[in-house]
């Protein structure tokens, strides 16, 4: 009895505890619920939680700060058939450009600078047809925030192009008095565009000026004539610039070439002598005979502008009439486009040269018929000539030529040069 008792008490007592430590479990969870209740819990928003948005009790983190910096590209993303200059512009409101970066399909960087107040950004020359472009850009505010844009647009395909034929070929050795000659196979209307589009830089860091012939040519020299031994480089940046309305260049390129050993000549008609100079001292003296009194040589520093082993000469080429008609007059070099070559002579006796001007107006020296003999006075200075070596007629009772007829603006004062 006492044992059956002593075991009902003791499982009475273990209900008692069970239904206390219940009671406590229940009690605990309303005070917790209760203070959830008052705090608001992370996942969830509450009015009580303040107006200002900051975290409550719970400890729960705030949204990210915003720059008050704003980025604008024109054009807008995705556009096509976009101008090469003017239409590209980057601005930021309510801060400062950090950053701007536009580069074509191929990864390369179109040049540019943001401004001064970081207010705005432009490229600094013009953007190539048919090109896509890709721009990104950065801009902080006030408060040391960032904020960024991003776009892409595709230029204009133009339907008209023009382009420039040049003088030069990559890589040759010309003369001191070599003139860098562009002529574009449609008029230039915008001449100012289209020149800052060109540029000739010698390595000797001289300064190289253009020259406008008429609307369809444009020449570089330096003011005096090239140091031997110069590096020479034609940089050409048209592809898209708009020469004329509606015309585009096309052209992205550079085209080196090296002056070589210093030759200039003089032909005296007075002395009838050629005088040949090798970096300023005189080298050679060959007799000559120039233009006679009804068909004078024109005055002036003239280039060699081609050469050739045998020339057909043609008077009615020259508005001569049925003067002559010589279709092997050996080594032919070029002084104009009107018609002056310095040329080997077979067809007049050699007492001639030196005594008598009995030529068109050509610089005529003694030569052989075919030009077979490499000692002829014609064919030392042909051999020995370069494309680009000055020739320089002096006492004939002619005008000085023409800068534009050939490479000759040498004839020209640089003030003059550089002005147009």
């Amino acid at each position: 009895m006492d044992t059956v008792d002593t075991a009902c008490d003791q499982a009475a007592s273990r209900r008692s505890r069970r239904t206390a430590k219940g009671l406590l479990a229940l009690a605990l969870g309303a005070v917790l619920l209760g203070a959830t209740a008052c705090g608001g819990s992370a996942g969830a928003s509450s009015d009580k939680g303040g107006s200002d948005g900051k975290a409550g009790a719970s400890g729960s983190t705030s949204k990210a700060p915003v720059s008050k910096a704003s980025v604008s590209i024109s054009p807008k993303n995705g556009a096509t058939g976009v101008n090469t200059s003017g239409a590209l512009k980057v601005s930021a409101a309510q801060g400062k450009l950090t950053k701007v970066t536009v580069t074509d399909s191929h990864g390369t960087a179109v040049e540019g600078a943001i401004s001064a107040d970081g207010g705005s950004w432009v490229p600094a020359g013009v953007l190539h047809t048919k090109t896509r472009y890709s721009v990104s850009a950065t801009a902080v505010d006030a408060d040391g925030l960032n904020t960024a844009q991003q776009t892409s647009f595709t230029t204009l395909n133009p339907k008209s192009v023009n382009y420039g034929n040049f003088n030069i070929n990559s890589g040759s050795t010309y003369g001191v008095g070599m003139e860098v000659s562009i002529h574009f196979n449609k008029p230039v209307l915008d001449q100012a565009a289209t020149h800052k589009g060109i540029t000739v830089t010698a390595s000797n860091g001289v300064e190289v000026a253009g020259h406008w012939f008429g609307n369809q040519r444009i020449d570089f020299r330096p003011e005096n004539y090239w140091a031997a031994g110069t590096k020479v480089t034609l940089h050409l940046r048209l592809d898209g610039v708009q020469m004329s309305p509606g015309v585009y260049g096309q052209q992205d390129k550079d085209v080196a070439f090296t002056i070589g050993r210093s030759q200039t000549s003089v032909a005296d008609n007075k002395s009838k002598m050629l005088k040949i100079y090798r970096d300023g001292k005189l080298y050679k003296t060959y007799p000559t005979s120039l233009g006679d009194a009804e068909h004078t040589t024109y005055n002036g520093k003239m280039v060699i502008e081609e050469k050739s082993l045998t020339v057909d000469m043609d008077s009615r080429t020259v508005n001569l009439g049925n003067a002559y008609r010589i279709k092997d007059v050996p080594h032919g070099m070029r002084l104009s486009d009107s018609g002056t070559f310095a040329h080997g002579n077979y067809w007049r006796p050699t007492s001639v040269f030196g005594h008598e001007n009995t030529s068109h107006g050509c610089v005529g020296l003694h030569d052989v018929k075919g030009g077979g003999d490499p000692n002829t006075p014609a064919a030392w200075f042909y051999n020995h000539s370069l494309i680009g070596d000055v020739v320089e007629v002096v006492n004939s009772p002619d005008k000085v030529i023409d800068p534009s007829n050939g490479l000759n603006g040498w004839n020209m004062s640089w003030a003059t040069w550089k002005a147009n």
